[in-house]
């Protein structure tokens, strides 16, 4: 089992910037990506970004890529995302994922973990 827990959520205004953390632990040795997503009903939980551990590589939501940055701190286990610039439309439920297999990043159903959620508001 892996577990995953967010932190980091909160309100800012337009143009604000906020960090979000991911704490992943339990049986980490087999997950291949780690990920960000987020939903805003009523749409789809939809892929932010993710990085595949063994690689070092990273994926990015076409736009998005330029204001966000995920990284991942191996010595803490732990995911962030930083997200700079956010716009009203960012706001939402921002879910940290695990995969153990390799696969389309930004498919909801390629993760086998998903942590509880951090709420991000966006104010104009």
């Amino acid at each position: 089992q892996v577990q995953l827990v967010e932190s980091g959520g909160g309100s800012v205004q337009a143009g604000g910037s906020l960090r979000l953390s991911c704490t992943v632990s339990g049986y980490t040795d087999r997950t291949y990506y780690r990920a960000w997503f987020r939903q805003a009903p009523p749409n789809e939980r939809e892929g932010v970004a993710s990085i595949a551990i063994r690689y070092n590589l990273t994926y990015y939501k076409d736009n998005l890529k330029g204001r966000f940055t995920i990284s991942h701190d191996n010595a803490k286990n732990t995911l962030y995302l930083q997200m700079n610039n956010l716009e009203p439309e960012d706001s939402g439920i921002y879910y940290c994922a695990a995969a153990h297999s390799s696969g389309e990043w930004d498919r909801p159903n390629v993760y086998n973990y998903w942590g509880q959620g951090t709420q991000v508001t966006v104010s104009s």
